[in-house]
């Protein structure tokens, strides 16, 4: 794809595609569905939702019969184009659950600790080399309204036991030296992995544990009936006798959850490598992940071989719901991040991107996940994981398991899980709605006063982010 020509020179050869892929050896991709099969448990989708719940389907049912339909090729949508930011949180954030669902807040603060503790310790044990860091993670402010918001984070954090400390002058310098940001939250539970790999290795984990894999297969219908779920695909129909739906951001399968969620389109740009003396020059000598505290927020972090993911801010709904591949190249917003780039970093201004490109979010109103099932408990789903799957895949797959084996668990129980959010409505109001939502948003950015409307969907339990 060219590029267009106004784009500022450090776009000038950027490749309009994610870095991560090209970290990760080629690989054959396996078969598409040639005719007529039946299986135990077919899971639809092969990023980290479905592969997850295809490993720990295989732990829990070591002789079934477990089936994995992809579309493409697995980690070929989501999760081969995030940031690979490993959130010690299944709720997008304390605050988010002391927010809403103060009842269960503790609860979810606990469990979110221990699925990155039980992520980590499912690495080791299946022997998955994903470039898994555990070094921290520091939030920024520029503003003074967003430092009080630190203050009150930080305060929030202390009360839940969470290991944070507020950051200003030589301290942050130490972490971070940017002429923008002026204080910062350093949160020591925190993890980054590479996306892609943590896809290929949950993918060779999977087939070796004799799960069938079957890509460039989509899934056209579901149909129910007394011998199980029914799943047609262009080469073949498949019979289950259990189903989990891991598409998150796709058209649902089951129309019903359509105004679940909406596809928002998210962008980064990843540099050259740095070399330890640039690095030094912006006081980013550690391996931690960054991200700033507005409501369009920046968020980045280092690869294995020194270049900086720079992404987020723009967040883009498209009319009607589109999700077409153009989607994922949006010159105006790879431009901004540039400039972006450069106010923030003024030593590295000149530093060229490699790669440019974008990636769909499946975004509910509550920005946190949701589980469900349907077709008399033989179909189970989650989704709205809203640009913070990473790990939250794990709990949720695990979640689905327990829901289809009609177990009570700790995680079944929940109700942020268990319950559906706020649907969104039909357009045109949905794409006017959002409009106003990224309005209300960017204003309180730049004024730190919440508008109207903030204040309404706030009331309603709705939000909106990346």
């Amino acid at each position: 794809m060219a590029r267009p020509a106004d784009l500022p020179p450090m776009l000038a050869h950027a490749r309009p595609r994610p870095f991560w892929p090209d970290t990760v050896p080629a690989s054959t991709p396996a078969p598409a569905l040639d005719g007529d099969i039946a299986c135990d448990l077919a899971i639809v989708g092969g990023g980290f939702l479905g592969l997850w719940s295809a490993v720990h389907a295989r732990l829990r049912y070591p002789d079934a019969r477990i089936v994995v339909l992809d579309a493409g090729v697995c980690g070929g949508a989501a999760s081969g184009r995030n940031g690979g930011f490993c959130a010690p949180s299944i709720s997008h954030g304390p605050g988010n659950a002391m927010r809403r669902w103060p009842d269960e807040a503790e609860t979810l603060i606990r469990l979110g600790a221990e699925n990155l503790n039980d992520f980590a310790e499912d690495l080791e044990a299946l022997a998955i080399e994903a470039e898994f860091e555990r070094g921290g993670k520091l939030v920024v402010a520029r503003t003074p309204w967003q430092e009080e918001a630190l203050k009150e984070t930080g305060r929030l954090f202390a009360r839940c036991g969470i290991p944070a400390r507020l950051l200003r002058g030589t301290a942050l310098a130490e972490k971070l030296d940017s002429p923008v940001y002026t204080c910062g939250l350093w949160e020591e539970n925190y993890a980054l992995v590479n996306p892609a790999k943590l896809v290929a290795e949950l993918r060779r984990v999977a087939m070796a544990s004799g799960t069938c894999l079957y890509e460039n297969t989509p899934v056209t219908g579901l149909r129910t009936s007394d011998d199980g779920v029914g799943l047609q695909t262009p080469g073949g129909a498949l019979r289950a006798g259990k189903v989990i739906l891991a598409t998150n951001a796709a058209r649902p399968l089951l129309r019903r959850l359509a105004p679940a969620v909406i596809p928002v389109y998210d962008y980064a740009l990843m540099t050259a490598p740095l070399t330890q003396a640039q690095l030094a020059s912006i006081g980013w000598t550690g391996r931690h992940g960054i991200s700033d505290s507005g409501n369009q927020f920046h968020y980045l972090r280092k690869s294995a071989d020194n270049r900086i993911l720079w992404g987020g801010y723009d967040a883009i709904y498209h009319f009607g719901g589109r999700r077409d591949a153009e989607r994922t190249q949006r010159p105006q917003s790879f431009a901004r991040l540039a400039e972006q780039f450069a106010e923030a970093f003024p030593p590295l201004a000149d530093t060229p991107f490699d790669y440019a490109w974008g990636g769909v979010i499946d975004t509910s109103a509550r920005t946190t996940f949701f589980t469900g099932l349907s077709e008399g408990g033989r179909v189970a789903w989650a989704m709205g994981f809203t640009g913070q799957g990473v790990t939250a895949t794990r709990f949720a797959a695990l979640s689905l398991l327990d829901r289809l084996d009609g177990l009570q668990t700790e995680r079944t129980r929940l109700r942020m899980t268990s319950t559906r959010p706020f649907p969104f409505p039909p357009e045109p109001l949905l794409y006017a709605s959002v409009r106003m939502a990224q309005h209300g948003l960017a204003q309180e950015d730049r004024t730190g006063r919440c508008g109207l409307t903030l204040k309404a969907l706030d009331a309603l339990g709705i939000g909106f982010d990346s």
